[in-house]
């Protein structure tokens, strides 16, 4: 039997993600997801929305169907 998994290539937060530190977040996606490691991607509110920022993804994890990532943002597109 297989495994079903995503490959991803942005972050899709859709305002679930929590604050670890200054620019380190968090994030539990459901279901088994691979993204990119050590390397810019886009973050987004939602899928459809503008680019919010520029993260670098620490870690990803997979446990009980899910995948949590550690994420730093490296840069942030503000509407001011």
């Amino acid at each position: 039997m297989g495994m079903p998994m995503e490959l991803n290539t942005m972050i899709v937060t859709k305002g679930k993600e929590q604050r670890i530190e200054e620019n380190s977040f968090s994030l539990k996606k459901s279901g088994y997801r691979l993204y990119p490691i050590d390397i810019p991607i886009h973050v987004y509110k939602t899928k459809d929305s503008e680019i919010s920022g520029t993260a670098i993804i620490e870690k990803v994890e997979w446990q009980q169907e899910s995948t949590i990532l550690s994420y730093k943002l490296i840069s942030l597109n503000s509407t001011n």
